[in-house]
């Protein structure tokens, strides 16, 4: 059965413009056209699109997407077992999600969350809250602002000094990679930046180095950011980004 570009987006729950993306992209190419030019999608390209919105769920970029499934060597039921096996994965996450936020719930019913002035003790004068609405309007919809928003509800004060102990050794070892000239793109500065993206993972979110290689432009485009690096050492937010971008290249190679 074929169908236009109107009746996939409805089938599917993605909007005509996401499918239109996708053919410009490559990532979805409809088999056929209309007399009139208008696209026309046969059952092979329904099953590409059910693997593109599965893969795409669970995190995945477009451009990894598009090479994954034009991988020769990789057939429709090595894809399935992969997409169960995240999805599973994905269950498990959730469900600790789940279990975080329930701790947080308990832990406000029975009055325990931190107070502003422990706040203030770990963060100093800089409080996560304040920058609260406009990250949810940025990234609210994302499954990465979920898990982060989970498991920081759950974490206690000490939580929070492990981690800002955990940032402030890492920081102070990239400071003197670019103190003692390490290359931004070079093995140490890179390894650095792997242990960034894998300290946001394991404290806030899955950060996948795609993700992580735009974390490392922001710290230049936004100059919040950049002001914060740069107090820790001139040329640091240039340094982190390259070497975020560095890293993602290192591991897509």
């Amino acid at each position: 059965m074929s169908h236009t570009v109107g009746e996939l987006a409805a089938l599917a729950g993605v909007t005509v413009r996401t499918l239109h993306h996708y053919d410009r992209i490559g990532l979805l190419t409809p088999s056929g056209r209309t007399s009139a030019g208008y696209r026309v999608y046969e059952l092979s390209d329904v099953d590409r699109l059910q693997q593109v919105l599965v893969y795409r769920g669970l995190g995945f970029g477009l451009e990894e997407i598009g090479s994954l499934l034009d991988d020769p060597d990789v057939d429709a039921g090595e894809h399935l077992r992969r997409q169960h096996q995240l999805l599973l994965e994905q269950r498990d996450r959730t469900d600790r999600m789940v279990a975080a936020v329930e701790k947080e719930m308990e832990a406000l019913d029975m009055g325990t969350p931190m107070t502003p002035q422990e706040k203030l003790e770990v963060f100093g004068d800089w409080l996560p809250e304040e920058y609260a609405d406009e990250a949810e309007q940025r990234w609210g919809d994302t499954t990465e602002w979920s898990q982060s928003q989970a498991r920081t509800a759950a974490y206690s004060k000490q939580d929070w000094l492990d981690i800002k102990a955990e940032t402030d050794d890492l920081e102070r070892r990239l400071a003197a990679a670019l103190a003692e000239g390490a290359p931004a793109d070079g093995e140490r500065a890179m390894d650095l930046a792997e242990e960034h993206r894998q300290h946001i993972s394991r404290r806030f979110y899955d950060c996948s180095h795609e993700l992580h290689a735009c974390l490392g432009r922001m710290y230049t485009d936004d100059e919040r950011f950049t002001a914060y690096y740069e107090g820790i050492a001139p040329g640091l937010a240039a340094y982190l980004s390259t070497a975020c971008q560095a890293n993602a290249a290192r591991h897509a190679a």
